[in-house]
């Protein structure tokens, strides 16, 4: 009994520093449940008319409110903690034909994005996020393809590594 009392209390502990991380968050930058819907409706926006982006997400998206849902969930995850996305985005983009070239089209058009709808503080947190998991999905990606990249490395799928 004395363990699951320890147990409860940490748990409550966790989810009220979570809560007081969350506000720090919000108070600073002014990240709300409405701006992610704009950021994310206006990224996917500039995504599906994007020449290289669009098709690759057009091959693999054929109602896009669900996938909008989605990534409303996963951006509040990831900018706010809020614990609503429950996914594998690993898993989603492995078998995606997708490499630095498409990374960095997919944080420039986020980037615009991002600068066009955020406030200058909101922006730059969600900038410094979308930098992480590009770096994160590529990194998983070479590593599926038996690549080890190197650090400064970016993966190319004509097997090519190059540093920059």
């Amino acid at each position: 009994m004395h363990l699951k009392y320890l147990f409860k209390e940490t748990v409550v502990t966790a989810a009220e520093r979570r809560e007081r991380i969350t506000a720090e968050i919000v108070a600073r930058t002014g990240i709300t449940e409405p701006l992610i819907e704009r950021l994310v409706r206006g990224f996917y926006a500039k995504v599906r008319a994007d020449t290289v982006l669009g098709p690759i997400f057009a091959a693999r998206i054929e109602d896009w409110e669900p996938h909008l849902a989605r990534m409303c969930a996963f951006w509040s995850s990831v900018a706010l903690m809020s614990g609503r996305y429950h996914g594998t985005p690993m898993a989603r983009h492995l078998p995606m034909p997708i490499d630095a070239d498409h990374f960095d089209r997919w944080l420039g058009l986020f980037e615009m994005t991002a600068r066009e709808v955020c406030p200058a503080e909101a922006a730059a947190h969600f900038v410094e996020l979308a930098r992480r998991i590009a770096a994160s999905l590529e990194l998983g990606i070479a590593g599926a393809q038996g690549i080890l990249l190197a650090s400064g490395e970016r993966f190319r799928r004509d097997g090519v590594g190059e540093i920059r």
